[in-house]
């Protein structure tokens, strides 16, 4: 298997030990960005396209160096610029329309669109985020993608009239996204299915689309897929016959109960454990996290665990997500340093021993 990891160690890593940290995607937008959002919706208002673009710019470039200030080595500029990860891809899709937002629970609404023809790539969704956050960061860019199966789930299909063919389709022009940002310079994708944990039946049809999504595109580029929440032994073992080189999981919201899912039989991706709960608004002790570590080297050695929050953050006060953050970058340098210095012995762990 080509090492897709080695190229996000920092020349000046202080540890022999490496543990790749990075974030899920989203993050707490500042409040200021809101407040331009509102007024950019705003037809009463002169709040323009580029008073729009300049503020979004400008939250990019914040949040990404807030990433490097918590100690990332691989950063997201926290999706600025997508309100929520279905309608934002759908909006830039042909072959999406809108016809009102539905309700989801409570008094929440999700603009859940329509796919009414088939759909076509038209122009790129993401190259300009990423090089706008590439151009502002001093550390590698991890570029989060909603999955062709969710945005396939996630909408009304008046087209189609197979979710699965609507989803490979999908994978096709998902496909010639990643391809474009790879000729900008990206080399570590992230597929975010949430999807797959309502309907871990399939699991096939994620795994076709994600043969479709990789078609192609070159080796040193690291794919990631997260899916979070769900019963993870409905979709284990079948997780690795998937063409991804890591697999993102939220355990910590459920104190690693199902940790022991992925020890039998052998865990063949890298593994990405969530070690802050994303839905808890409380930073963990650095301690904690450390503990919440050693769960994933349960299942895996050092050079192929990546450490993360369980999932987006941007529904925390902005200063506990960065605690979090902070706090996770902190635990995994001295997770490596104990490593490095025998006081953690992984294989012991691995094997139950410890």
């Amino acid at each position: 298997m080509t090492d897709t990891r080695s190229q996000f160690q920092p020349d000046d890593h202080e540890n022999e030990h490496f543990l790749l940290t990075t974030v899920v995607g989203s993050y707490p937008k500042p409040t200021w960005l809101n407040r331009a959002s509102d007024l950019h919706a705003d037809h009463d208002h002169d709040f323009d396209d580029d008073d729009w673009a300049e503020a979004a710019d400008d939250a990019s470039r914040l949040i990404t160096h807030e990433h490097e200030r918590a100690g990332l080595d691989a950063v997201v500029d926290g999706e600025m610029r997508r309100e929520e990860m279905v309608e934002f891809f759908a909006e830039r899709i042909e072959g999406y329309e809108f016809n009102g937002p539905v309700k989801v629970w409570g008094h929440n609404y999700f603009d859940k669109p329509s796919v009414v023809e088939e759909l076509e790539y038209d122009e790129p969704w993401l190259v300009d985020e990423y090089e706008f956050t590439a151009g502002v960061a001093n550390r590698p860019v991890k570029v989060p993608i909603t999955g062709p199966y969710t945005l396939a789930s996630w909408s009304f299909d008046e087209a189609y009239g197979d979710e699965a063919e609507l989803a490979y389709d999908l994978a096709e022009l998902v496909n010639e996204e990643v391809t474009k940002l790879v000729e900008a310079g990206a080399r570590y994708i992230q597929i975010d299915e949430p999807a797959l944990a309502t309907t871990p039946d399939d699991h096939a049809v994620v795994g076709e689309c994600l043969e479709r999504i990789v078609a192609d595109i070159p080796e040193d580029v690291r794919v990631g897929l997260h899916v979070c929440y769900g019963d993870y032994s409905r979709i284990y073992p079948e997780v690795n016959d998937f063409p991804i080189d890591e697999f993102d999981v939220e355990l910590a919201n459920g104190d690693y109960e199902q940790i022991d899912v992925f020890t039998d039989p052998e865990f063949e991706p890298d593994l990405a454990l969530g070690v802050t709960d994303a839905h808890v608004a409380e930073v963990e002790s650095v301690e904690e996290i450390k503990e919440n570590i050693k769960q994933g080297l349960k299942v895996v050695p050092p050079e192929r665990l990546t450490v993360s929050p369980d999932c987006g953050l941007k529904l925390l006060p902005r200063e506990v997500a960065y605690g979090k953050t902070a706090n996770m970058v902190q635990a995994a340098r001295e997770i490596e340093a104990e490593l490095d210095a025998g006081e953690i012995d992984a294989e012991a762990l691995r094997s139950g021993e410890d």
